[in-house]
């Protein structure tokens, strides 16, 4: 809770901030904004509705919807309270461990969500840039230094980016060619003397990637269609609700502005991959002006930070709060050994 303690109050001191320059003053209602502010809260709803069915499926139906939204909402909740660059995912297989899927077959699952959602992040950047204009990407005026080496914001992109096509395909080696690989390599870092108590369970766990990885590989065309468009479906939701917003407070309406607001978000959220911070706070908040403002700033009012508070409150705050909530019912039911749920075959 105090993750959501601190963010709040951060807030509502930024909020402070923007009455006493009189920018809340500057916003105007209308109908139009009422409704693409709707449109913004719905598209979280779509968001985890599509996430809920990918793991349905990818589980074979081993939940159930009410299930599937406790596995979702913690697995974002772990994702929101931990640095960017560590993710949820040790914490996703967890979950599903405790929700009597095997520890491989967990491994495998967590893996291939983790290799659809880079698939199609990897393939909207180039198709969303195109749209875009690839003249209209850059953003001037910052330089960030990594490892010693100036970089502008498009060099710090092009780095994480060509990072994310590497994991890409190393995962999908791993899962869909050469599991046994994945084993040995399981079994050689488990050799090392400080890690040699977990050496057994490094097996069991690479002998059960191994059967998840031959169920995956025999799903039809239908299955990874269904399951890329569940993707799809989940990031372009994630990523409207930034248009959504700024049109909510703007009224801004170029469709080619809408492209460009998007290949910037695909830009900014690999910044905010390498964050250290738990669930990007702060960088999400430093980065947004750097890369929207010039879609939310006029000559006479500047509606930045209200944008950008607005957006971390639908797609962010949620996910502590619900998250929170969820978790005691959670481990109330997978710890006093309820009906268990196996991974259909």
């Amino acid at each position: 809770m105090i993750p959501v303690i601190l963010g709040l109050a951060v807030i509502v001191y930024m909020i402070i901030g923007d009455l006493s320059n009189g920018d809340l003053r500057k916003i105007t209602i209308t109908w139009n904004s009422i409704v693409f502010f709707i449109l913004a809260v719905l598209m979280i709803a779509v968001r985890d509705i599509a996430y809920m069915y990918r793991i349905r499926l990818l589980t074979n139906n081993a939940f159930s919807w009410r299930k599937a939204f406790q596995v979702i909402f913690l697995w974002e909740f772990a994702s929101s309270v931990t640095p960017s660059v560590v993710g949820g995912s040790a914490v996703a297989i967890f979950i599903l461990t405790k929700e009597k899927i095997g520890t491989g077959r967990a491994t495998a699952v967590v893996m291939v969500t983790a290799l659809l959602d880079e698939f199609f992040y990897i393939i909207l950047v180039p198709l969303t840039f195109i749209l875009a204009g690839f003249d209209r990407l850059s953003v001037t005026g910052h330089t960030f230094s990594l490892f010693g080496l100036p970089l502008s914001t498009m060099g710090i992109f092009l780095v994480g980016y060509s990072l994310i096509a590497f994991i890409t395909l190393l995962l999908s080696y791993g899962v869909f060619v050469n599991p046994s690989g994945l084993k040995w390599l399981l079994l050689k870092v488990t050799g090392l003397k400080l890690l040699r108590r977990f050496k057994e369970a490094a097996e069991h766990t690479g002998d059960q990637l191994i059967e998840a990885s031959i169920g995956f590989r025999s799903k039809s065309y239908h299955f990874w269609l269904r399951a890329l468009g569940a993707t799809a479906l989940s990031w372009t939701a994630r990523f409207l609700i930034v248009n959504f917003l700024i049109v909510a407070f703007t009224g801004a309406s170029h469709l080619g502005d809408h492209f460009l607001i998007m290949a910037r978000q695909l830009m900014m959220w690999v910044i905010m991959l390498i964050s250290p911070t738990p669930g990007g706070s702060g960088i999400a908040e430093f980065f947004f002006p750097v890369f929207l403002r010039e879609f939310i700033a006029g000559t006479n009012r500047d509606l930045t930070t209200i944008v950008a508070l607005s957006w971390r409150l639908l797609s962010y705050y949620p996910y502590l709060i619900i998250g929170a909530f969820v978790l005691p019912f959670w481990l109330r039911r997978v710890y006093l050994g309820r009906k268990l749920i196996t991974f259909k075959k």
